[in-house]
């Protein structure tokens, strides 16, 4: 075959591999959304109201909202379906970029994340939020208070007959941006890897290592910061988290997985199965925000620079977190295959976790809910800029 039909040829496969036409487009389909919802908020208040009151109460206190934890699970679903755990077992014997991984993920990203959100929500931005602006979140799960009774930053108040936690907005904010912290690496990763010309084994293998350690570590670093924010949430309503929206999803792939390579092979559970999944983890995303924004619109209309305020820290810690996993990657001498992906793993949010975690510790109507909505929309445009620079830098590392 002649050499341009070659390079033709594989031009054509990794434009195939790449960004999908929703991946592609995902912030336009976000802000959609947000106008969507605000406009159901606006015509329509008590659908969206009547939908999130489907829910499994525990006393007086509702603590899993049900069309919620079904949009979530298919956001959830197609991306713990693709673990090969085969492969995570294979992936000792590349220490290196994998130890790398972990120690920026769960050593150092949430600390920054914190301690990067402070500054400007409770700091920087203060006035801007409003030092009286309050928030109406959950009662948190296993407790029973009486109305007047606080909790670490909030008050217990009854707001239309439900008791609910007055807390600051800004500390809302706040603990949305710890879930995000907290939720490295997205199926989008494989994505972002596969652009930048990386080591694709490497990135699945850690997709999938991260998954497993959430299971873990998610739950105690989040109930850490958390308290540390003075937003304590019980280890139970943790525990159930986690539960819900990891360890099922991926209980259902592993097991699912297995039965379908079993009945009609690998070759058609990649080529044909995975490729119906795709779209189903963004449509079941778009869905969820719009019952957001339907609660959240009048926050947006009154105070329009609500999710500027809350962007500038995710883009500043995205970009540190990228450029420190980028420059200890050139200090441990990696190949450039393994240190893209190593440092937009750590980079990248697992935005999913971070949405179905704050919706159910906080309610779809919380600031924690809006703020990791906003990580959704800033993750397609900053990703790709940091792929470009990754493109431009392959000659930094050794061959």
């Amino acid at each position: 075959m002649p050499t341009e039909a070659v390079l033709t040829k594989t031009s054509a496969v990794k434009e195939e591999k790449g960004l999908s036409f929703f991946e592609k487009y995902l912030s336009v389909w976000v802000i959609f959304c947000i106008l969507a919802g605000i406009l159901l908020g606006k015509v329509a208040p008590s659908v969206a109201k009547y939908l999130d009151g489907l829910a499994i109460y525990v006393g007086e206190a509702p603590v899993v909202s049900i069309p919620i934890a079904i949009c979530l699970f298919f956001m959830m679903y197609p991306i713990m379906v693709k673990i090969d755990f085969a492969e995570v077992l294979r992936a000792g014997k590349n220490v290196k970029p994998v130890g790398l991984t972990l120690f920026v993920n769960w050593a150092i990203k949430p600390f920054t994340m914190y301690a990067i959100s402070l500054f400007f929500l409770g700091t920087l931005f203060y006035n801007f939020i409003g030092p009286d602006a309050m928030d109406y979140v959950k009662m948190p799960f296993g407790l029973d208070m009486s109305v007047g009774d606080t909790y670490g930053s909030g008050k217990v108040v009854l707001v239309n007959g439900v008791k609910m936690l007055e807390v600051p907005l800004w500390r809302s904010y706040l603990a949305g941006c710890i879930l995000l912290g907290i939720a490295p690496c997205t199926a989008m990763v494989l994505v972002w890897g596969f652009l930048a010309r990386g080591n694709d084994g490497h990135t699945l293998v850690m997709v999938a290592i991260n998954s497993l350690t959430m299971l873990v570590l998610y739950g105690f670093l989040g109930g850490f910061l958390l308290g540390v924010g003075r937003l304590p949430v019980p280890w139970q309503a943790l525990v159930l988290s986690i539960g819900i929206y990891v360890a099922l999803p991926l209980a259902a792939g592993y097991v699912s997985r297995k039965l379908i390579i079993q009945a009609k092979g690998e070759a058609w559970f990649k080529e044909k199965f995975l490729h119906i999944l795709t779209p189903i983890t963004i449509i079941a995303l778009l869905i969820t925000l719009i019952l957001l924004f339907s609660f959240k619109g009048e926050v947006i209309i009154s105070n329009p620079l609500t999710i500027l305020w809350i962007a500038i820290p995710l883009f500043i810690q995205t970009n540190l977190i990228y450029w420190l996993g980028y420059g200890l990657s050139k200090m441990i001498r990696l190949t450039y295959e393994d240190a893209a992906p190593s440092a937009m793993i750590g980079a990248s949010n697992h935005f999913e976790v971070a949405i179905a975690t704050s919706t159910m510790l906080f309610g779809l109507s919380s600031g924690a809910a809006l703020a990791t909505v906003v990580g959704v929309l800033i993750e397609v445009p900053v990703m790709l800029m940091l792929v470009k620079i990754c493109l431009k830098t392959t000659r930094w590392f050794r061959k």
